[in-house]
């Protein structure tokens, strides 16, 4: 019988924090519990704001936090190819469009709708939902307007892909979503809307990458904070169209900071470099973190 697989995959766009230090931690106990493997991925498709700096320090503190992981480590950046060939079939299969507006073009949408008295919805962290003017499109302007050379993100056509995909969708969470979620949990992709899937410049996106990277590193076993639950939803219909395998999926508690809200790279004081200088020993952090 294979070995469970796990990862722990950072984006070196900022120094690691209290909650990473939890997911990776959790993420190793996890793995030596069910005698399996430890992952580490570097996530920075995000080549402007990620740094080499930024990815020395993630290993500092992983080996530092007593962290080991297998080599090589995969680093997204390296794998833009992968991430091609699969936009590459969602193009084909016509289930993703090139969108052209502008956050100023979608607010004067919405501004518009809502002064006539129609609600604009919104996705689960209440982001106003892309409009519909793209994606009516037929493929031969779809094709034109991806050939003119005018910036655009591919988004998901969504209806499309829940009908290619069928119903039924869901995932196997051994975790807890933030409303009590846990077992076999429905995905409502719709709620999302037409997500952007890649970039006219880069050729993918999170959501692309990371189901594109676990599948093919053979990961059975995805631990992460609970702020991306319901994004799942979304990971999940994208494995169904590109006949991915899903993994078991392990949605933990955040560490919050004092104001209750979910902790960010930009905060000093919980920054694990900054423990680390002020004397704290990684069972310190261990605890900190929660566990």
């Amino acid at each position: 019988m294979s070995r469970p697989v796990f990862r722990f995959a950072p984006s070196p766009n900022g120094r690691l924090h209290l909650g990473h230090a939890r997911s990776a931690l959790l993420n190793q106990d996890m793995a030596e519990a069910a005698g399996g493997r430890l992952l580490l991925r570097i996530e920075d498709i995000d080549t402007a704001r990620c740094t080499p700096e930024y990815e020395r320090a993630i290993y500092d503190d992983l080996a530092w936090l007593g962290i080991r992981w297998e080599e090589p480590v995969r680093r997204q950046s390296e794998h833009f190819a992968d991430y091609r060939t699969a936009l590459d079939a969602l193009i084909e299969a016509e289930l993703v469009y090139p969108a052209t507006m502008t956050r100023g073009e979608i607010r004067a949408a919405m501004a518009e709708a809502e002064a006539a008295g129609t609600h604009w919805p919104r996705d689960p962290d209440g982001v106003p939902l892309y409009p519909d003017r793209d994606r009516l499109r037929s493929p031969r302007q779809r094709h034109r307007v991806a050939a003119s050379g005018q910036p655009f993100a591919w988004r998901l056509d969504t209806a499309a892909a829940l009908a290619r995909a069928g119903g039924g969708l869901s995932w196997q969470e051994t975790g807890m979503g933030p409303h009590g979620e846990t077992g076999i949990v429905r995905a409502d992709p719709a709620a999302w809307g037409d997500v952007v899937i890649a970039r006219k410049d880069v050729p993918t996106s999170y959501h692309l990458a990371v189901v594109v990277d676990d599948a093919l590193q053979g990961v059975t076993q995805v631990v992460r904070g609970r702020d991306l639950f319901y994004a799942t939803a979304t990971q999940r219909l994208l494995q169904e169209l590109l006949g991915l395998t899903p993994p078991v999926y392990h949605h933990h508690d955040l560490v919050l900071g004092d104001d209750g809200q979910k902790l960010s790279k930009s905060r000093r004081d919980t920054a694990i470099g900054d423990l680390r200088a002020a004397g704290m020993t990684p069972a310190d952090v261990r605890r900190l973190a929660g566990l």
